[in-house]
């Protein structure tokens, strides 16, 4: 059954992915189908999904600033959002057991409640997915609907505790003491070195110290993980750990994805009902855009911020179980929300993939909500007069502006769109500023007449650098442009958009390695001689 599913996995994720939709969408498709045709779920599959979520929420831990949590575009974003949608998904439902006349939709004001506020959460698995792959888990737009994600993984948590008719134990205040533990925790990843005993050591830091010692005192596990990411997230070795446990978080929650499209076989009357709570989703993804949008955020932001949470939740199924073993819901209601969650994800991954298209034809009509200020981490800011410029403060990014440095001197400028990255660089002396050349807006207020000679676009996600490449070109900026890029078809497409140099890093790596070694030697001998 393994080797069955596994290919059903692989094979409509392919198939999906050839058509522009993320492979998420088709391991959901392959799970239904693997239902459908009357095969059994493999043992284990499960344990395989609930590892994958809390190696999740560890990696959001290890990359998340708590005290962005605190700030009003955030805490009170997630508040509003859940009490607004849930009043109007209440409204919806009532209408819709007017529209739907079956068996089904007959439950209580108290029912629908319960379940409008289920289907007010958005998916912390999928939102992250399309931010990692895109690339965006550090922009603006990408931390404020993370730290929505994570209030309403609070708002989880109160409301399980409250359902299950208790309080968290009293041990549960031990958890104010884990800072205590950071000491130990720093410790143990240094003397992990590197290899399998560093991964090790993370799975003990997520599973161990976090998952299980919140499961102990009564709380969820999962954010029980998100909270000892945060404690370690700033040891030097956090981005390390979250590279190295990259591969088996992605492949555990491809098993989180088959197993929600398992739940068993539908209806027309269950597919009429999850069809008519997806026609919902434009009512969430306005909530979420009027809100943020209070804050001085721009029209594209509110808007990306707004698609990547257009989706219902996992924690979803979770409250409808409950539902049903309280004898609020029938049990069908458990398939219903499995099919309302695949379909949610379905239609929100083309949206949040190609948000910037969205954006670009419905900018006009979205302008109309922006506020008269813009919120200081989302004002575009102009570059001043340069002749060079580095787009991604990065690694490479900063070894490139060193190096330019030496010959345009102070006549150059770097452009990164992590806050924190642009604090350090400005730290070490960079004339670094915060902007995000994925931005339309950033394009269109950059200035036209600034004398720039060379563009470095040293982004890591190749997307983003072949759309600032193109901005550079339709708004006829007379300069040299370089890029960087991990695969010969990726230079390819750089070069035939009239990018002047493409590297490759990958195929230029050992070149480059050769060349300072070939330096090293000389600076050597040279010493050698002198001692002679």
């Amino acid at each position: 059954m393994l080797v069955i599913l596994v290919s059903f996995a692989f094979g409509f994720g392919l198939a999906l992915s050839r058509i522009g939709l993320p492979p998420m969408v088709g391991f959901l498709v392959a799970g239904f189908v693997f239902n459908m045709v009357g095969l059994e779920k493999p043992q284990g599959l499960d344990l395989v999904s609930d590892l994958g979520i809390t190696l999740l929420l560890f990696s959001i831990g290890l990359k998340l600033d708590v005290r962005g949590l605190l700030k009003a575009e955030i805490w009170v974003s997630a508040t509003a959002q859940m009490l607004l949608t849930t009043g109007l998904i209440v409204g919806i439902l009532m209408l819709g057991q007017q529209l739907i006349p079956v068996a089904l939709m007959a439950m209580s004001w108290q029912t629908m409640l319960v379940l409008a506020f289920a289907l007010a959460f958005s998916s912390t698995v999928f939102a992250v997915k399309v931010l990692e792959e895109k690339g965006d888990l550090t922009a603006f737009y990408g931390r404020i609907a993370i730290g929505i994600l994570v209030m309403q993984d609070l708002f989880a948590v109160l409301f399980l505790s409250i359902s299950a008719g208790k309080m968290p134990e009293i041990w549960a205040l031990s958890v104010l003491a884990l800072p205590l533990l950071r000491p130990v925790l720093f410790r143990l990843l240094d003397m992990a070195g590197r290899g399998e005993l560093f991964i090790l050591c993370g799975l003990f830091i997520a599973l161990g110290v976090g998952a299980e010692g919140f499961a102990l005192v009564g709380l969820k596990s999962d954010l029980g993980a998100l909270v000892v990411g945060v404690l370690i997230a700033s040891h030097p070795r956090a981005s390390e750990l979250s590279k190295a446990l990259f591969g088996f978080k992605e492949l555990m929650l491809v098993g989180f994805f088959l197993s929600i499209g398992m739940k068993g076989l539908p209806t027309i009357d269950m597919l009429l009902v999850a069809a008519f709570l997806c026609l919902t989703l434009p009512v969430k993804t306005f909530i979420y855009h009027l809100i943020v949008n209070q804050f001085g955020l721009r029209a594209r932001t509110s808007l990306f911020t707004s698609l990547s949470l257009t989706n219902y939740s996992e924690f979803g199924l979770i409250v409808t179980a409950i539902a049903v073993g309280q004898g609020m819901l029938s049990a069908d209601w458990l398939l219903i929300m499995a099919i309302t969650i695949s379909l949610s994800f379905a239609l929100a991954a083309p949206l949040s993939t190609n948000s910037e298209l969205v954006y670009r034809r419905t900018s006009e009509w979205l302008r109309r909500f922006e506020r008269p200020y813009c919120h200081p981490h989302d004002a575009p800011i102009d570059l001043g007069s340069v002749k060079a410029v580095v787009m991604g403060m990065g690694r490479i990014g900063t070894g490139a502006y060193d190096e330019l440095q030496k010959i345009y001197g102070t006549s150059i400028c770097g452009v990164e769109h992590a806050p924190e990255r642009v604090d350090y660089n400005r730290k070490l002396g960079r004339k670094v500023i915060l902007g995000d050349a994925c931005d339309t807006e950033f394009w269109l207020k950059l200035r036209k007449d600034i004398d720039l000679e060379l563009v470095i676009l040293a982004m890591p996600n190749h997307q983003g650098n072949m759309y600032a490449a193109k901005q550079l070109r339709n708004f006829q900026f007379n300069c040299q442009v370089a890029a960087i890029a991990r695969f010969p078809e990726e230079v390819e497409e750089l070069s035939a958009i009239g990018v002047c140099a493409a590297y490759n890093l990958y195929d230029q790596a050992g070149a480059g390695l050769v060349r300072t070694a070939q330096e090293g030697c000389r600076i050597g001998r040279r010493k050698f001689d002198d001692q002679l």
